[in-house]
């Protein structure tokens, strides 16, 4: 400090004079010694040139002069502008979540692709010729090597578990749904659940990272080249082997998890869908087959549908602006539409969802396996019509479809569900009614109408497109007018057709 030079004692004495006219005359920075008369101490005590007073250095450090207040200042002002654009970052990813986010989990490799990867790390890592001392050469190759192999093997596992992390947290709600159900399902079978496995991931990428430190710091510190060469190689071989007991079962656990979740259809939320729901084996799948592009398992078996099953219809909309608006041109005999049925004037053509579900029971929500929860969720979170599809033949399968349960089952979800486009079906029409079932279902739909269908001897087909069409139009309408306030709801750029 200078206070304690003897050549600016002239200086110190100075300072009482100098203080009065401090707001007149640009002084250097001074510092004033004064001892505290209670405490006997000696505090050092700066000379603040703006405020004309002195003042503690502890509490000028940061600001003894104006220059490095302003850095200071615009620093802090900058942080605080990332924080805010962070926070509102996040807060317009949580507004923008869109469906799609199992499919962006990140790709994990096997072990055994991680280990020969690391192989590969450390037979690129040599020695560094500029090393003379063929012992500090030898030192040096073996830190790297260790290092090296440590970072292939642990880096990977950081990533899985932050990118599994993020995106869960991020998921849309109907993708969290699905992806909750699908490790409850996997829960069951070995008892693990999704968090477990992330948490065995995690340990055992700290337990490999301090075993590469430990046999970094052994060939860094190694008495001779041989010494630090054997180390290198001896813990190679040791680190191959500890990853393999202690991250291969998780690895191998969370592969098997993400094969199931990113096979999940991806729903588009800007663009029209119809749900099929219904009981076990009341014919969804086939319905879904004769409308659209899906081409779902169709057996004799309650649970056909063992997930959810995502086909598409090219529809060609007429008006841009009414409900009823939709045509689905006529086909040739390899499924393309013919020039001259689209040689009118359409508005836009659109493709939209038809969504085959799991079947359902009747029974509380408490007990619903994971199947019916999904469907569930796919008419509470996403923008569908529902198509509720009854078989009132008889022979829908076991008791859970009779037809009491499936009228029964139908007035609980319309009643959980009562603003959605509905349409009401009676599949396999051609096999007969039960005696006394047209009356019960007339009690049970109060005057909605119903449409009687048959695949088979294609009976009521078309009038299902049409009602299909109608409620997609009225899905259209509500996801434009959400649209016109929120633009991440805007359906894809139509395709205009040309006279």
């Amino acid at each position: 400090l200078d206070g304690d030079d003897d050549d600016d004692d002239d200086d110190d004495d100075d300072d009482d004079d100098e203080v009065d006219d401090v707001d007149d005359v640009h002084v250097p920075i001074r510092w004033k010694e004064v001892v505290d008369e209670e405490s006997g101490k000696t505090f050092y005590y700066h000379l603040d040139t703006k405020k004309s007073t002195w003042r503690k250095p502890v509490e000028l450090y940061k600001a003894s002069s104006s220059r490095r207040k302003r850095r200071l200042l615009k620093k802090q002002e900058k942080q605080k502008q990332k924080q805010k654009q962070k926070q509102g970052t996040n807060k317009n990813n949580k507004k923008k979540q869109q469906t799609g986010g199992l499919r962006r989990l990140p790709v994990v490799k096997s072990p055994t692709e991680l280990i020969n990867k690391a192989r590969k790390v450390a037979f690129k890592t040599t020695g560094d010729k500029k090393v003379k001392n063929a012992r500090n050469r030898a030192r040096k190759e073996g830190a790297e090597t260790m290092d090296a192999i440590t970072k292939a093997l642990c880096v990977p596992l950081r990533d899985v578990v932050n990118g599994y992390k993020y995106e869960l947290r991020n998921l849309h709600p109907f993708e969290k749904v699905v992806a909750d159900l699908t490790v409850r399902a996997r829960q069951k079978k070995d008892g693990l659940t999704l968090q477990d496995v992330l948490n065995d991931i995690h340990e055992a990428r700290k337990e490999v990272l301090l075993a590469g430190k430990d046999w970094t710091a052994k060939a860094k510190n190694a008495e001779t080249a041989r010494e630090a060469m054997e180390t290198m190689n001896e813990g190679e071989e040791r680190m191959y082997e500890l990853f393999e007991d202690l991250a291969g079962g998780p690895v191998k656990l969370i592969i098997e998890l993400q094969k199931a979740l990113r096979t999940t259809p991806a729903v588009r939320l800007d663009t029209p869908a119809v749900v099929l729901v219904g009981a076990p084996n009341v014919g969804k799948s086939s319905i879904v087959r004769a409308i659209s592009s899906a081409t779902p398992e169709v057996n004799n078996y309650p649970f056909t549908t063992r997930g959810m099953t995502l086909g598409h219809v090219q529809v060609f909309w007429k008006d841009d602006t009414t409900t009823a608006a939709a045509v689905i041109p006529e086909a040739n005999a390899k499924g393309r539409f013919n020039e001259e049925a689209l040689s009118g004037s359409y508005a836009f053509t659109q493709l939209c969802q038809v969504m085959d579900s799991p079947g359902m029971l009747v029974r509380p929500d408490s007990k619903r396996n994971e199947m019916e929860q999904l469907t569930l969720a796919a008419m509470q979170h996403l923008p569908t019509a529902v198509m509720y599809v009854m078989d009132l033949s008889g022979g829908a399968g076991d008791k859970c479809s009779s037809i009491e349960d499936q009228l029964q089952l139908r007035k609980d979800v319309r009643s959980r569900f009562p603003r959605r486009p509905w349409i009401d079906v009676v599949s396999k029409y051609d096999l007969g009614l039960v005696d006394g079932s047209r009356e019960q279902m007339h009690e049970i739909l109060d005057g909605s109408p119903y449409i009687e269908l048959s695949i088979q001897d294609d009976i009521g087909v078309d009038d299902l497109r049409d009602e299909v069409m109608r409620m997609l139009g009225e899905v259209r309408v509500v996801l434009d007018a959400m649209a016109a306030v929120d633009e991440r709801n805007a359906r894809p750029t139509p395709k205009k057709r040309e006279d």
